[in-house]
């Protein structure tokens, strides 16, 4: 049975096995965090080029989200030391940065997180280097629609299954595989909160959605089977058959009227390429 909880000033700040709904101060505060992490991967794009390292990337990153007011939460999660993941290729998630520079033909999804007021923003977007081959940039192409077809399905009265299985379907139409050891969660000032947001399921079934939850949506679509490994360093996920791997995230809050992106790229730098 689904429990939903009305977020007072008294509520605890962990994840207490209830689905939070939250108020306009919530909303407030999410759209200064989630602007800050857009407007973060706005500046990156620049900066996305052959011979860059990710971890240039990521200390770029650091100090843009600290010059804006916010605190670069991943630094320090669970021993993380970074300020963001950046996952090229056949990585899925988690990947850490560091000397690895980028090459022509490279495609990365760049994942961060900025906290202000204790409010998250978490978002991610993929990135292209260079001249990327057709079926890297369709794939990009293909994961961001299955974003935005899940985002349009976040309606009250609607499910979290319904939010799945419109992403489910649009991968798989166009052969893809979906992610299943990852997903989507509530967030506000708990970073991964109740609900778990899969990226695959039915219509119909799942947690009702109701107005004041707040959510990500990020679904990892793989070009070839869905299955991923943990490698030894415990972070960074890639496809267990090497096939290549895309991403995208947005922050959003279930409205009476419909979804409300807190993660939207002020600059409409919304997927590649960016002009």
């Amino acid at each position: 049975m689904t429990t939903y909880l009305d977020v007072t000033a008294t509520t605890p700040r962990t994840r207490t096995g209830a689905i939070k709904l939250h108020g306009p101060d919530a909303f407030a505060g999410m759209r200064r965090a989630g602007r800050i992490a857009a407007e973060t991967l706005d500046a990156l794009v620049p900066l996305v080029k052959a011979g860059v390292s990710t971890g240039d990337l990521d200390d770029f990153a650091r100090d843009a989200i600290v010059a804006a007011g916010a605190v670069p939460i991943n630094i320090g999660y669970q021993g993380y030391r970074h300020a963001s993941c950046i996952s090229v290729n056949h990585v899925v998630c988690h990947g850490i940065p560091g000397d690895k520079t980028l090459s022509e033909g490279d495609i990365l999804n760049i994942d961060l997180t900025a906290v202000v007021d204790g409010w998250h923003g978490d978002t991610s977007r993929m990135f292209l280097v260079g001249d990327v081959p057709l079926k890297a940039r369709r794939l990009v192409d293909v994961t961001y629609e299955c974003l935005m077809l899940g985002v349009e399905a976040a309606i009250p009265g609607n499910r979290l299954g319904d939010i799945g299985h419109a992403i489910q379907r649009h991968a798989e139409k166009h052969r893809y595989s979906v992610v299943r050891d990852f997903v989507g969660h509530g967030v506000g000032l708990v970073y991964h909160d109740e609900p778990d947001v899969h990226h695959y399921g039915r219509p119909g079934t799942g947690p009702e959605l109701r107005p004041g939850m707040i959510f990500t949506i990020e679904p990892m679509i793989n070009i070839g089977k869905p299955g991923v490994k943990i490698l030894d360093d415990d972070w960074t996920a890639v496809t267990r058959d090497r096939s290549l791997s895309a991403q995208f995230e947005h922050s959003i809050g279930i409205t009476e009227t419909g979804p409300e992106i807190f993660t939207q790229s002020p600059k409409g730098l919304h997927h590649p390429p960016y002009r």
